[in-house]
């Protein structure tokens, strides 16, 4: 089909890092561009946290954060582990024995911030607990919390701070012969963030974990991430990603998968193209694709469905998706499929149609998948 066609000015080159291992999810080198996110539940509160890992995979997250202030969480953590269906990074401040306790709890990855872990030897310590129980490590340098050398040198928090705040930590962690580990710089503030980031590609080749930090709530901070992470993975910049919003953890996994697809990055659910409606709509587009996203949030097979109240620009967005409706008036609509007109549809009945066609669609798809795989 020709939304399938492959076009040179839509390639993004990305950029070659090695590969490391989060449990069993690959990042880095040329696997897919893993989505995270973190819980909010009290850590200790096992059964609330194991059901938010649970909806943010089934939203698609591939790898969820978890964080392990004290001893108790650290006795929680391994419960958590257990029950989770995607590898668990346990996020670590202040206490490095913290970080001991979650590599022996069974974590896939520590999460350090190298501004406040401690001395040098305290990372140490650390890392041997890391290859002790197969963990990679991520550094996570944060504008907020540099370490006091930097900020005397430098002044304030500056992407000059921040890269050299990572290259320290990665010395430490290869001097150590400790090689699993990938790299974050982030900041709130976007210019800040974007320019770190390309300096710490540049001075190494170790995966990058990219995110906008503290962006903000669900509208703002999804701007606020769509600009700046979409603007890094447009220069291929970036091997797994983390938007920070102050919401609910699923909105930050479908905020991250909407950014990759939007890029061509990951394909994962229906992406939905619809109009902006006008008085021109034949059908309550806004209420209509509402509707459709909730009835479709189970459907993880890519699709492309074009929902246009009218026939202006209807035909023609149809043309580039697997199925299409477009308002004709007199209370009916064309309904396309694999990019051609095929029947019409009373609006009142479009919405079950639709539904009913993806799931057709999808269930085709794999089991063409499945066949292909035998």
């Amino acid at each position: 089909m020709t939304h399938n066609l492959v076009r040179p000015w839509r390639n993004i080159d990305r950029r070659k890092s090695r590969q490391i291992m989060v449990g069993n999810v690959p990042v880095g080198g040329d696997a897919p561009i893993a989505v995270q996110t973190m819980t909010n539940t009290p850590t200790t509160d096992v059964a609330a946290t194991v059901a938010q890992v649970q909806a943010a995979a089934e939203a698609g997250a591939d790898i969820v954060r978890v964080s392990v202030p004290d001893e108790a969480s650290s006795r929680a953590l391994r419960g958590i582990v257990r029950e989770s269906p995607v590898p668990i990074v346990a996020d670590i401040h202040f206490h490095y024995k913290r970080g001991i306790e979650a590599a022996e709890a069974g974590a896939a990855c520590l999460r350090i911030n190298p501004g406040n872990i401690g001395s040098p030897e305290r990372v140490r310590e650390v890392i041997a607990a890391a290859r002790d129980h197969g963990c990679s490590i991520r550094i996570g340098v944060n504008a907020g919390s540099l370490g006091k050398h930097l900020l005397e040198k430098y002044g304030e928090p500056c992407p000059e701070a921040m890269v050299e705040s990572g290259l320290e930590h990665i010395r430490i962690l290869q001097d150590n012969d400790f090689h699993e580990f990938k790299i974050s710089v982030k900041a709130s503030d976007v210019f800040l963030s974007a320019a770190a980031y390309h300096g710490i590609a540049e001075a190494t080749d170790a995966p990058i974990h990219l995110g906008i930090t503290e962006a903000g709530g669900l509208v703002s901070g999804t701007i606020k991430s769509a600009i700046g992470l979409g603007n890094l993975l447009w220069a291929g910049i970036g091997d797994t990603i983390r938007v920070s919003l102050s919401a609910d953890p699923v909105e930050e996994v479908k905020v991250g998968f909407e950014i990759l697809k939007s890029l061509g990055l990951r394909h994962r659910g229906i992406n939905i193209i619809s109009c902006p409606s006008c008085a021109r709509q034949g059908f309550d587009v806004i209420k209509t694709v509402a509707e459709l996203e909730t009835r479709l949030a189970h459907i993880h097979t890519p699709m492309s469905l074009s929902i246009i109240g009218c026939v202006v620009n209807g035909p023609g967005e149809a043309l580039m998706t697997d199925l299409g409706f477009t308002g004709g008036g007199a209370g009916s609509g064309m309904v396309y499929v694999a990019g051609k007109a095929s029947h019409k549809m009373s609006n009142a009945q479009m919405i079950d149609h639709i539904v009913e066609q993806v799931e057709k669609r999808a269930a085709e798809i794999e089991a063409e998948k499945a066949q292909a795989a035998e």
